[in-house]
């Protein structure tokens, strides 16, 4: 392994600084990452990691995966997520961090305090995306909002709009489970999706909250929730769309136009790790409940199927099979 000055040599690990934390995200197992739909070669995924780094003391770090390149416009206006020649763990064609041992650039590692476990580390990346999508959504205090999805990243966002003071958050989701997840993690309503139409799900909503919601945040990219989304989210308001699905949807575009409703969407995230390791160190968040089944690497193939099956909520790859636990 050649190592470049800039980088730290890493062995991935969990808790007790002995095991690994891995978080596996659904878009590793289906084989399509936005425009990349098929790898050239071999790749290795992974890029939720936390880690021991092997120089400076054996500190505890969390890896941010996405490192630029070069330092170009996007760069030196902060918003380096959307450099076109950004590396990104497990990217084609680059190679994920689902290994032992890792290389990566030691200005993108980031220190743990002891109080935050290796596997909270291991879920600041998605923990990442609901910092970043709430901010562009301008969430604030009193906010009325709308998550639409509560999979991992519907419930980062429900997390992370509470904390950033909305006054009430309404989640909708087809799955029972994952609703009474969100509850627990912070959401005020749920609305189990049946056979309504967008139209009836954008009542539904604003019947709960007693008003439409100013911010939406679109988190499954699929089209009727994007076109829910667009119906539900009040006149002068916020649309954060945060899921991706096909490339073309038909949205209901002249609806959002003509009541300037504002359409946002995210790329990944930046300028996060600092706030996410500060939140999860001063306690103000929990994120433990996220993780609903633990292997060790060994058995990764298991994991990646629980994964590939929708099973719980996110999955996560420990190096000593003896710990399994948080």
């Amino acid at each position: 392994m050649q190592m470049k000055e800039e980088e730290k040599l890493l062995r991935v690990m969990k808790r007790r600084e002995t095991t690994c934390s891995l978080v596996i995200p659904k878009t590793e197992c289906n084989g399509r990452l936005g425009e990349h739909s098929a790898c050239p070669a071999p790749l290795s995924p992974g890029h939720s990691l936390h880690a021991i780094s092997q120089m400076y003391h054996c500190d505890r770090v969390a890896i941010e995966p996405g490192v630029p390149r070069e330092t170009d416009e996007f760069c030196k206006t902060g918003r380096y997520n959307l450099s076109p020649t950004i590396f990104f763990c497990a990217t084609p064609p680059d190679d994920g961090n689902l290994c032992r041992y890792y290389k990566h650039s030691a200005s993108y590692c980031y220190k743990l305090p002891d109080n935050v476990t290796f596997e909270e580390g291991a879920l600041i990346e998605p923990l990442s995306v609901g910092i970043h999508a709430c901010k562009r959504a301008g969430v604030t205090l009193g906010s009325k909002v709308f998550v639409s999805g509560s999979g991992p990243i519907g419930l980062v966002n429900v997390i992370i709009a509470k904390m950033m003071g909305a006054a009430a958050v309404v989640v909708t989701d087809l799955s029972a489970s994952r609703l009474q997840t969100a509850k627990e993690m912070g959401a005020d309503f749920t609305i189990q999706i049946k056979n309504e139409t967008p139209q009836e799900v954008a009542a539904k909503v604003e019947s709960l909250l007693g008003c439409m919601p100013e911010i939406t945040v679109e988190c499954t990219g699929v089209q009727a929730c994007i076109q829910a989304s667009i119906y539900a989210t009040r006149s002068g308001g916020t649309l954060v769309l945060v899921g991706l699905g096909p490339e073309m949807v038909t949205v209901p575009i002249v609806n959002a136009a003509v009541r300037e409703v504002d359409i946002r969407g995210i790329f990944r995230y930046c300028n996060t790790w600092p706030v996410a390791i500060s939140l999860l160190a001063s306690k103000r968040i929990n994120i433990k409940p996220l993780v609903t089944h633990r292997f060790p690497l060994e058995k990764a193939l298991e994991a990646f199927e629980i994964t590939k099956r929708g099973e719980g909520v996110k999955v996560m790859l420990k190096c000593d099979p003896t710990d399994q636990n948080p």
